[in-house]
């Protein structure tokens, strides 16, 4: 009998936690939805967690979420390219920048001048717009943001991995018995570890890479315009010289020929002559007739 009442109590149990069980769940369902319809009518309204507005603009925008690797490349056209280079080193001190790359060429109106520039990623927004304001003509810019927020999430957890793994092979040495099993230990530990500082500077390359933005300027010289050559107009004194010029020209060359017939020309008379009478000597004479 007290068998059956346990068992009847333990029903009852069960049952009265199956109902509240199901009481609940719609409640925190319907919060839950509450919650992802709120934080879509702030994303709606233009307003996203940690007091970010949507209309900042990329840069700002997922710089406090997402880990993105900032780069910009600008042009610019001015009268001083190697001033204008000195001033865009400036700014990137100021903005606690570095210069990556410095290069100028030309001389005298002709020179030219490129810069690599390295800026805190919270202050990327800053050097472009510092930039745009120098003493020139912006040709052209942009910029371009990869997301490595997945890459870097990866990285930390295989890193994690094999840490706890190499602390595992720590267990393995320090219960070795012979000397084989810790030199496989002990080369298994050399591999993890090695693994391990690869990742690592990967994984610092590339946090470095989303703190500092890269910011390229290149600086070219204004062109200055060609003046144009003014029309020549027409001058008759100027025609009759070149024409005087030319007729003097063409008579002393026929002149020239002249005395160069009257030098030599007697030799093909002469040689003319000599044929003449060669001919007449070597023709035979008629016989008599009888």
């Amino acid at each position: 009998m007290r068998a059956k009442l346990a068992i009847a109590f333990l029903a009852l149990a069960l049952l009265g936690a199956a109902c509240s069980a199901a009481q609940n769940a719609p409640a925190a369902t319907a919060a839950a939805r509450g919650a992802a319809g709120g934080a879509t009518a702030d994303a709606a309204k233009g307003t996203l967690p940690n007091g970010v507005s949507a209309a900042e603009g990329i840069p700002s925008l997922v710089a406090q979420t997402r880990d993105l690797i900032m780069t910009a490349n600008v042009a610019m056209r001015s009268d001083d390219p190697w001033k204008t280079a000195d001033s865009a080193r400036g700014i990137a001190r100021d903005l606690g920048g570095m210069l990556l790359a410095l290069s100028e060429s030309g001389s005298g109106t002709q020179r030219s001048a490129t810069v690599v520039m390295s800026v805190p990623s919270t202050r990327f927004d800053d050097a472009i717009s510092a930039l745009k304001k120098l003493d020139g003509e912006v040709v052209s810019s942009n910029v371009d943001a990869k997301d490595v927020t997945d890459q870097l999430v990866d990285l930390d957890a295989r890193i994690t991995t094999l840490k706890a793994e190499e602390q595992r092979y720590l267990a393995l040495f320090t219960r070795a018995n012979t000397v084989d099993e810790l030199l496989k230990v002990q080369g298994a530990l050399s591999q993890l570890r090695t693994q391990i500082e690869q990742l690592s500077a990967q994984q610092k390359n590339m946090k470095d890479r989303v703190a500092f933005s890269t910011i390229s300027l290149s600086v070219s010289p204004i062109a200055n315009p060609s003046p144009s050559e003014p029309v020549a107009k027409w001058d008759p004194s100027r025609t009759f010289a070149a024409a005087a010029t030319a007729l003097v020209t063409m008579l002393r060359v026929f002149a020239d020929a002249a005395i160069w017939m009257i030098v030599f020309g007697w030799i093909p008379l002469v040689a003319l002559a000599i044929a003449l009478v060669a001919t007449r000597t070597r023709r035979p004479e008629k016989a008599p007739a009888a």
